[in-house]
């Protein structure tokens, strides 16, 4: 099968080697290294303060989203969260779950913050700020300038959703005051699903140290504390751990972040090439280089999406709820290549000559 959806994605064969292999046991100063080395290299990959930290969370992405919640904020806080879709949405149970005080800024699908939305809520008391920078429910990347301007004027803790965005889009924590930046396994990182990541800049750990977290799993204060030798509080996903810290070195031996999001973006611009004689339409107003978001004009979405799987063994990312039919997502992380998007743009074709599309 070939793989374009937005996680997990097509993993190299280095990552699916290691996936093969016996897991190691993991309380050895070998592991350690291998973390301390991958804490190392996420936080030059975020261009992250000096003295911060990085936790690598055994959970999907939702349980470091929901880790950062708890850890950071208290009933003291007064949160706003940027809210176009299924993800932002997230961000609000999970306030409204533990009790934090916010509000939710409620975006039109498809739209990018503002300024002017932004002013409305200049001088309210807010002490945090929330986004999942790319929206990958709609395939909205946020303004990240705009908010960080927002949050330095207001003297906002931000904190950066880029679960998806990673690797595809410059996320760079000391050039936008970025206090949390949340990612993970599945994504541009393309390894198997099961480890998140969270980058705390030294006041977010100030918080961390501060707050008293009321979860034995997902308390930080004790991941930090591990992490200083190289260990975690529980048994981790160990496999998937190596797998992480290879791709990291593999980016690194490439030329860096700067060279892995060129060939997100030539990825995503070659697709976005092929699609103009196609019956879509582009959806967000505001593109991630990690996906495109499509609206089929003749076809179902989800009738698209199965055909792709059963008849020509390619994935694409379908949508649920009131989007099930009108809107579907084509990944561009991972292992891909421009030889890929060729094959799919074929299926693509063919689909519409058998009046599919």
């Amino acid at each position: 099968m070939l793989n374009f959806t937005i996680g997990p994605v097509m993993s190299n064969d280095k990552v699916r080697e290691i996936g093969s292999e016996q897991v190691p046991y993991f309380r050895t100063p070998e592991f350690s290294e291998l973390m301390l080395e991958s804490e190392e290299l996420m936080k030059k990959l975020l261009n992250a303060p000096e003295n911060s930290r990085c936790a690598f969370i055994t959970g999907s992405g939702t349980a470091s989203m929901e880790a950062v919640v708890m850890n950071v904020f208290t009933s003291d806080d007064k949160i706003l969260i940027v809210n176009g879709g299924g993800f932002g949405e997230r961000f609000v149970e999970l306030c409204k779950l533990h009790e934090i005080p916010y509000e939710s800024i409620d975006l039109e699908v498809n739209k990018d913050i503002a300024e002017d939305i932004l002013k409305q809520y200049e001088n309210k008391g807010f002490t945090g700020f929330l986004v999942n920078i790319h929206e990958t429910s709609t395939g909205v990347h946020y303004n990240l300038d705009l908010i960080s301007e927002f949050c330095r004027k207001n003297n906002l803790f931000l904190v950066v959703d880029a679960i998806s965005s990673f690797l595809a889009d410059e996320v760079d924590m000391s050039k936008n005051d970025i206090d949390v930046v949340i990612t993970g396994s599945q994504k541009a990182l393309a390894c198997p699903p099961g480890v998140s990541i969270i980058a705390l800049s030294p006041k977010a750990v100030e918080r961390v140290e501060e707050n008293t977290c009321k979860s034995m799993y997902l308390d930080l204060k004790n991941a930090l504390k591990n992490g200083e030798r190289g260990q975690t509080p529980f048994t981790p996903a160990v496999a998937i751990l190596i797998q992480i810290n290879a791709r990291l070195n593999e980016i690194f031996d490439n030329g860096g972040v700067g060279s892995e999001i060129e060939k997100v973006a030539e990825i995503a611009d070659n697709f976005r090439s092929q699609i103009k004689d196609l019956p879509f339409e582009i959806t967000s107003e505001s593109l991630s280089n990690a996906v495109t978001p499509l609206h089929p004009t003749t076809a179902s979405a989800e009738d698209i999406f199965h055909i792709l799987k059963d008849e020509y063994g390619i994935w694409i990312c379908p949508n649920g709820g009131e989007f099930k039919d009108t809107l579907f997502r084509v990944g561009h992380i991972g292992d891909l290549t421009i030889e890929d998007n060729n094959r799919l743009i074929e299926a693509l074709k063919d689909m519409q000559k058998r009046n599919l599309i």
